[in-house]
């Protein structure tokens, strides 16, 4: 009988925001992989748990090398648990190769819902929330920073990076380049500790605040790419679109009604340029 893999959140500032299945899952488990075992300890401490089950490491260093043995050990009927720092496993944060080895064998996932900065970022920074897209870390050098930037500049939904307290100042100022200076977005940081702060406004403000030094752990969360102008067609080239509609076979009341829909406009508006059109001619 093959084991679980268990995913669970940890806290990602207050230690009071650990789930109580947390404090279950650390003290049953067969195995406990964790991202860092020194932080882990002093987690269970402050929770006043002690795990009974074997702890190993498991970070980026030792994904590849470790994942194998964590598979076996749940092939043979083993509970394990895997937790990172801070937040859910997986999320920009070791997790997702074991849990493709796990799912790959056909061994049973399932999570420990818990603390998220990307969620609790989005919620406080005042910027739309019913759409958005997480990019984690922007690439360290320059260049490659700014050509990601670049790919996102035209994403529409609010978009949530990670980012190092030593090169967010750098960061924003790309933002800022690339998305337009004027962009809402907010700088969260320390989320639910005792220095949380949360500093919202357009990404050049947010640059020039940032260039004097920012501490701690932040998450940027930034609007997404305002809708595009629409597109000024006068009466002529409206009733040119509809002709080539036309011409390819559409009928002229469905042709019409393409030609409203792709600019936004009244069918009753393409309509009469066509008429137009027509006693012109």
């Amino acid at each position: 009988m093959t084991g679980v893999l268990v995913l669970a959140g940890t806290p990602i500032g207050d230690v009071g925001d650990a789930p109580p299945r947390l404090l279950t899952e650390l003290a049953g488990a067969d195995v406990v992989a964790a991202e860092d075992t020194r932080r882990l300890r002093r987690l269970t401490q402050a929770l006043g748990v002690a795990p009974t089950g074997r702890v190993v490491s498991y970070f980026e260093g030792n994904e590849v090398a470790r994942t194998p043995e964590l598979v076996e050990a749940l092939r043979g009927g083993a509970r394990v648990l895997l937790v990172t720092d801070a937040g859910m496993p997986s999320v920009s944060d070791p997790g997702y190769r074991l849990v493709d080895a796990a799912v790959a064998a056909g061994i049973r996932v399932t999570a420990v819902p818990g603390p998220s900065a990307v969620l609790t970022a989005l919620a406080l920074s005042g910027l739309p929330v019913d759409r958005f897209t997480f990019e984690g870390f922007l690439p360290r050098k320059a260049g490659d920073r700014a050509r990601q930037l670049a790919a996102v500049a035209a994403e529409p939904r609010t978009m949530v990076f990670f980012e190092a307290p030593h090169r967010i100042a750098e960061t924003l100022a790309a933002m800022a380049e690339a998305f337009g200076g004027d962009r809402p977005g907010a700088v969260c940081r320390e989320l639910t500790k005792t220095y949380e702060e949360v500093r919202r406004g357009p990404l050049a403000e947010l640059a020039a605040w940032a260039a004097d030094g920012v501490k701690g752990e932040i998450t940027v969360v930034v609007a997404g790419a305002p809708p595009a102008a629409p597109e000024e067609v006068g009466p002529a080239e409206l009733a040119r679109r509809v002709a080539v509609r036309e011409e390819a076979g559409e009928r002229r009341k469905e042709a019409i009604a393409a030609v409203a829909a792709d600019l936004g406009l009244p069918k009753r508006e393409v309509f009469d340029a066509v008429v137009a059109a027509k006693n012109a001619g």
